[in-house]
């Protein structure tokens, strides 16, 4: 899939949830919180589904396996946190009586967030020395 596909594909789902999100907050539907989140449970299983196939094809073609093997086992851990903290937030939205502090809700989240940071800064460190 082209680059221009991939995006077109991201702000696709993500418009889709936005207007769902908003409709879902103004109680013009009542849908089930899992529901509403249902087009970045699309885009986070199409995500793994491309990591999985890169990760069989680098190996395949004999590339760095360690290190691509490590770079696709961190995005696939980036999206599995990623994943957890929805379904964390719709179990609380669904059922409030489960009284769970926000500090346990967004823990992967926040475990997420620093790492992917200190990643994109690596990552940048090493590209701009060419």
């Amino acid at each position: 899939m082209a680059v221009i596909h991939r995006a077109l594909f991201t702000w696709f789902n993500l418009l889709i949830f936005l207007v769902l999100m908003v409709l879902r907050l103004d109680l013009r539907i009542l849908w089930n919180w899992f529901i509403v989140f249902m087009p970045m449970w699309l885009y986070d299983s199409m995500l793994l589904i491309y990591i999985i196939f890169n990760m069989i094809s680098h190996c395949k073609n004999g590339h760095d396996r360690i290190n691509s093997v490590r770079k696709m086992g961190w995005y696939m851990t980036a999206v599995l946190l990623k994943m957890s903290t929805q379904i964390l937030i719709c179990s609380v939205l669904e059922a409030p009586q489960w009284n769970l502090p926000s500090k346990i809700v967004l823990l992967p989240l926040w475990i997420l967030l620093p790492v992917l940071s200190t990643d994109v800064f690596i990552h940048l460190i090493q590209h701009s020395r060419y």
